[in-house]
């Protein structure tokens, strides 16, 4: 594999920190959206989006990252992003109005888009191919500390301070990785940029966006019966048919289409999809129903939610001999792991415990940095050096549209299946089955005293929710398991090679 130089070591770890920046960010703030919901008044739906809108606006200012690294250099898209993002994180903290919160998280959205996809980019191309595997592995290491940090840091600061402060810490962090980022990158690819390609990227921008509040209102206004959501559709297929066309009939498109020809290239995007779709989904569905349905405080909340990155980080031991053992089974069995994780969590009843959150959270984790390594070695492993920032670009952008829309699919499986849950509970209850309730409802008083009813509809409505729970972690359990087989679509390629 050949050692590393002193430069090097300093690449990695200022690509390191402002991944974990990047990755503490997302998830504090997954940790802290039950209290944001009673701090701005917001219902479920509305407090969903304060993660959807920044997971949207990541996505679509993504595509800009290849054209602005040609234009700026690394050290200065870097820099400028990573001083963008932690200055947009502390006004976070001081807004007072959902909208306010959700302007300033599409803000920074925007400023985070490049730092995953050139962070990757760096690494590919600072490095032999034959490194790959263990320098991808050791940014995962880093990569993971958000998801073990961010849970903890969030579910503490709540406790100790409030919400806003949750915001206003990341400001040391940024300061360190923009001191990390102005010492380590230099201002390579400056220069080289083409002409912009404004048609193809307003295209993908509108595709991108129409995508996402199909997704986000199509449930409330009862999908297609909806005139909105049908305009949303049509405008999402027609302007990705759109950007398609253009892209092959350009001179200067936004993403040349040499890209797209790459087999494991294409092969990768489908599974950075699903990755994405993978990766955001314990972390929305936990929180809520840890603290509504069973009163847990947010600080517990987050060491349950950390251990996801424990997972991750138990996986780096094995991820990078496995690798180049052989990429394609790693990833299948990673995929597969996932599934038995989406399996358990499925298996899931109103009494679960903290040890049933905890445990079943670090197999997934596990399973999902047992397959992040080898996508993404297999995924560039055959792709000219010259397309890898575009491509990182792109790969960062299906990841995120994955992440998006999969937490918008999740909350449209929970809602349908609480309503039906409820229904159907609800109705199951009559005069004539009150004997089967009767020694539960004996324990207070009269049947048909009206705290009663209160209690029973309150217990319902705690039931129901749970199915909706169980429901959405069923979809994590297809996901996976009906991607792994993709796996074995790459084509290998020995490591050494370029």
């Amino acid at each position: 594999m050949g050692s590393l130089s002193g430069r090097q070591w300093l690449i990695l770890l200022s690509v390191q920190f402002t991944t974990i920046l990047f990755g503490l960010t997302a998830t504090s703030v997954t940790v802290i959206l039950p209290q944001l919901k009673g701090a701005l008044s917001a219902t479920q739906e509305q407090i969903s989006w304060v993660l959807t809108f920044n997971l949207v606006a990541t996505a679509i200012a993504t595509p800009l990252t290849g054209w602005l690294a040609a234009k700026l250099g690394w050290r200065v898209l870097m820099a400028c992003s990573v001083t963008g993002f932690t200055l947009t994180s502390v006004l976070c903290g001081l807004v007072d109005s959902l909208e306010g919160l959700l302007a300033l998280r599409v803000v920074q959205g925007a400023f985070g888009a490049p730092i995953f996809p050139m962070g990757q980019t760096i690494l590919l191309s600072s490095f032999h191919r034959s490194q790959h595997p263990f320098i991808i592995m050791m940014w995962g290491v880093g990569g993971v500390m958000g998801p073990i940090i961010g849970p903890t840091f969030g579910g503490l600061v709540t406790d100790l301070l409030s919400w806003r402060w949750t915001f206003f810490l990341i400001l040391p962090l940024g300061l360190v990785a923009l001191t990390c980022v102005l010492a380590a990158l230099d201002d390579q690819e400056k220069g080289t940029a083409r002409r912009f390609d404004h048609i193809g990227f307003i295209f993908i921008a509108i595709a991108i966006a129409a995508a996402q509040l199909l997704f986000d209102r199509g449930q409330r206004n009862d999908w297609f019966d909806s005139s909105e959501t049908n305009i949303e559709a049509g405008l999402a297929a027609l302007f990705f048919a759109m950007f398609a066309i253009h892209t092959v009939t350009s001179r200067a498109p936004l993403f040349e289409p040499a890209t797209f020809r790459d087999r494991n290239f294409a092969v990768g995007t489908a599974l950075a999809l699903i990755m994405g779709m993978l990766q955001y989904g314990p972390m929305v569905l936990f929180p809520p129903l840890l603290q509504e349905l069973h009163g847990y405080p947010e600080a517990l909340i987050g060491y349950l939610i950390a251990s996801r990155g424990l997972g991750n980080l138990g996986s780096f031991l094995i991820v990078a001999q496995l690798t180049r053992l052989s990429p394609r089974l790693c990833l299948a069995l990673g995929l597969g792991i996932q599934a038995v994780a989406g399996l358990w969590m499925g298996s899931f009843d109103i009494n679960l415990t903290s040890n049933d959150v905890m445990w079943s959270n670090m197999l997934h984790g596990f399973g999902f940095g047992l397959s992040y390594t080898p996508m993404a070695v297999l995924a560039f492993s055959t792709m000219r050096s010259r397309y890898l920032t575009q491509g990182n670009a792109i790969f960062a952008l299906i990841r995120m549209l994955g992440s998006s829309v999969f937490v918008s699919l999740i909350l449209v499986v929970f809602a349908h299946s609480v309503a039906e849950a409820n229904l159907n509970l609800a109705s199951s209850i009559t005069v004539f089955t009150r004997d089967l309730i009767a020694p539960w409802t004996t324990a207070f008083t009269h049947f048909d005293d009206s705290y009663v009813k209160a209690r029973l509809a309150a217990e319902i409505q705690r039931q129901a929710n749970m199915v909706g729970y169980i429901n959405a972690f069923h979809l994590m359990t297809l996901v996976p398991l009906l991607t792994a087989p993709l796996a074995f679509l790459f084509v290998t390629r020995h490591p050494g090679e370029r």
